[in-house]
């Protein structure tokens, strides 16, 4: 079998301190080390289901770049990562603050992947890849961050490379309104877009109370070939020019769901690469949503694309 063309992707990985059992932080926790970054999770799950992936960036010269490093080559991502001398590596901190809640806190000002720029990007890397795919998080870092956006954006175009635009808003990096300023720009150049119900009035003001069809319509209007909207246990819809999609979400026991957007964007682009038709894409992208929250970490419960039907196996059920 011919394999499929890279996903190359692109922005800030941080090192993840995450709690292992619910309660404040502050009275002191056992903590594990791991990594994070929503592009970097995409990455790391694409690859998983094997369908090769690159990621550029930039790194702190420190033991959590290292790890970044580290991290990304042993899980078969392609990396060209810069190391910065002068800043360091972003920080995570998880907390599980009660069995259902947990709170995110970032240590990311002046950090290396926060100051990427348009100089840390690989043009014949993504002349070659297959699609480029770029986040609202990577637009809202920094201006010079957002600059990356634009540049990596308008590189894919000049190639003829899809681009796929996952909107990630985050409310610590920017309000809504600047938001919208950062992502509408970008809208007419995304072959595919990817949003939660709640992110997409963001960049459609007046349409909090539009049905999801309405909302993947509007969307469409940009000259978007395919919307893709998600909305958790509620499952997924899409439209693209060959008509509408429902998509139920994969019923499964919860124990972590940070991590679900980015492992549900890996299961549909790794199927998109793959060229499979939209509602199986739909289909591998709930599956593995499904693993994702029904493990702990970002990306660490990821599957392989053999683990897939593991999913069709009764509750309590062994393999031998």
């Amino acid at each position: 079998m011919t394999e499929s063309p890279p996903l190359v992707t692109f922005g800030e990985v941080l090192g993840v301190l995450r709690a292992q059992h619910p309660g404040p932080l502050d009275r002191g926790q056992a903590m594990r080390l791991s990594i994070a970054g929503s592009e970097s999770n995409v990455a790391i799950g694409v690859r998983r289901l094997g369908v090769p992936a690159t990621f550029l960036g930039r790194v702190g010269d420190d033991q959590l770049g290292a790890i970044v490093r580290a991290t990304l080559r042993g899980e078969g991502v392609q990396t060209r990562l810069h190391l910065d001398p002068s800043r360091p590596t972003g920080l995570m901190l998880t907390e599980q603050r009660v069995a259902d809640v947990r709170r995110v806190r970032y240590y990311r000002r002046d950090s290396a992947g926060s100051a990427i720029t348009p100089g840390d990007l690989d043009e014949p890397v993504i002349a070659a890849a297959g699609l480029v795919h770029v986040t609202g998080i990577t637009a809202a870092l920094s201006p010079s961050a957002h600059d990356t956006v634009v540049a990596a954006v308008q590189s894919a175009r000049r190639h003829n490379v899809p681009v796929s635009l996952d909107l990630n808003f985050r409310a610590a990096l920017c309000t809504p309104a600047q938001f919208r300023s950062y992502l509408m720009p970008l809208l007419d150049s995304a072959d595919i877009l990817f949003a939660s119900l709640d992110e997409a009035p963001h960049v459609l003001p007046g349409t909090d109370t539009a049905t999801p069809e309405q909302l993947a319509h509007a969307l469409r209007g940009y000259g978007i070939a395919e919307v893709v909207l998600t909305d958790g246990r509620n499952g997924a819809w899409a439209e693209s020019e060959s008509g509408s999609y429902r998509q139920p979400a994969h019923p499964v026991t919860a124990v972590d769901p940070i991590g679900a957007g980015d492992a549900f964007v890996a299961g549909y682009l790794a199927s998109w690469l793959s060229r499979a038709p939209i509602q199986d894409r739909l289909r591998t992208a709930a599956r593995v949503a499904a693993f994702c929250v029904a493990t702990l970490g970002d990306w660490e419960g990821l599957p392989s694309h053999q683990e897939l039907a593991l999913l069709d196996l009764g509750d309590g059920s062994v393999t031998r």
